[in-house]
């Protein structure tokens, strides 16, 4: 098996360790691979790839996308590091309004599974990030949503200091408890 797959308190969400291959080039590492990631419990088809380029301080999300196009994101950061954080929107889960967070960088090479039913984010804690997903659905601005980066109620620690850098749509989104799911 080329991967380690980890899970926590929230069903489904799954954080993956790619196996590295080192020699003195350097290293070669598989960054998905259909049949393992079945046999790790991830059966999404990925069908569309995105990827982002973001200054420190940028705070994306948090995102998702309303059924039939929900989306389940493989997301990776492939140079600096981000703070990579989800909220279960999923009613009947035991974590329902929780969330969950985890550094991913360029260094450590972790990715996290993102299971639909989640919205989606990340702050850029290096001077900058790049960061590719794979999500299972492509992208529909009619079923496109998200909920507010500060939130109260959510209270996430988005890990940056100063005031974020957040767009305009982003800054507008719902709060929580006032979201139509």
């Amino acid at each position: 098996m080329n991967f380690i797959f980890t899970r926590n308190e929230f069903d489904d969400v799954v954080v993956i360790e790619p196996r590295l291959f080192h020699d003195e080039r350097g290293y070669f590492c598989e960054t998905y691979k259909a049949s393992q990631f079945r046999t790790g419990g991830i059966s999404d088809e990925f069908i569309q790839d995105n990827q982002s380029f973001s200054k420190y301080g940028v705070i994306r999300g948090l995102h998702f996308q309303h059924a039939p196009k929900a989306q389940a994101k493989l997301v990776r950061c492939i140079a600096g590091e981000i703070y990579d954080c989800i909220v279960d929107l999923r009613r009947s889960s035991k974590t329902f309004g929780k969330h969950f967070g985890i550094n991913l960088s360029a260094e450590n090479k972790l990715m996290l599974y993102v299971p639909a039913g989640f919205a989606h984010g990340f702050s850029t804690l290096s001077q900058t990030a790049e960061v590719c997903y794979k999500v299972s659905a492509e992208y529909d601005p009619k079923l496109d949503a998200g909920l507010r980066f500060d939130d109260p109620d959510l209270a996430i620690d988005w890990k940056v200091s100063g005031t974020p850098l957040v767009s305009s749509k982003d800054s507008a989104l719902p709060l929580f408890r006032d979201l139509a799911i």
